[in-house]
């Protein structure tokens, strides 16, 4: 394995981000006023960010059925019925803001056939951040070119812990269905909220991460 490299993406301003959540009603589910998205974003300033709303507000699965790829609406797989419980990580410190940005966000591609255990020491040692599952989503939601078959990523920001206090092994993706097995043929192309084992390798996975999280005052 090699060292990580990133090739950071490019967001339409943070206003226009901010057009495209109220688009969808993304502010009313997070109880915010189309207003007070309008004023945050107006506060964004200069820079490449991703905007995003915190999870506790709009959890990934209010979120996924938003997606779409080839008209297809996203969905969660059937066997990850407790996808909102995936919380960020210790080491990630979340804005306490209901609207953030996310700055240098890059899909990892370089990471692709690492495992998530390999992967998560990676990034921190690169001083990167790995992406939550709804930062994920979000991306897609604005850049639903981001996800391509045999190109698409992980979000190993966002984990299960269990009662006993360790992980749960299972770590949350972002994906384009083939509509086998219980997805069902009608979701073929749809984008798929799902998961992998953390200690497994994909050669169509990256490890979506960012550089910095920064609050976005309403």
């Amino acid at each position: 394995m090699s060292e990580t490299t990133q090739t950071t993406q490019t967001f339409t301003p943070v206003s226009t981000q901010a057009e495209r959540l109220i688009e969808l009603g993304v502010h009313e589910i997070a109880g915010l006023s189309a207003a007070e998205v309008r004023a945050a974003a107006e506060g964004a300033g200069d820079g490449d960010f991703l905007l995003a709303v915190r999870p506790d507000l709009v959890p990934a699965s209010v979120l996924a059925p938003l997606l779409r790829h080839r008209d297809r609406a996203g969905f969660v797989v059937t066997d990850m019925t407790d996808v909102d419980l995936f919380a960020p990580l210790g080491t990630i410190g979340l804005p306490d803001t209901p609207l953030y940005l996310v700055s240098g966000v890059d899909r990892g591609d370089d990471m692709a056939n690492w495992s998530p255990d390999e992967a998560l020491p990676a990034l921190t040692a690169a001083s990167r951040t790995p992406l939550l599952l709804t930062e994920g989503i979000h991306w897609v939601l604005q850049r639903p070119d981001v996800l391509e078959r045999n190109h698409c990523f992980m979000t190993i920001g966002s984990r299960l812990r269990k009662p006993n206090g360790t992980l749960d092994a299972r770590t949350p993706a972002l994906w384009i269905s083939n509509g086998t097995g219980r997805d069902g043929r009608e979701r073929r192309d749809a984008p798929k909220v799902g998961w992998c084992w953390a200690g497994n390798r994909h050669t169509w996975l990256g490890f979506a991460s960012g550089e910095e999280r920064r609050r976005l005052e309403p």
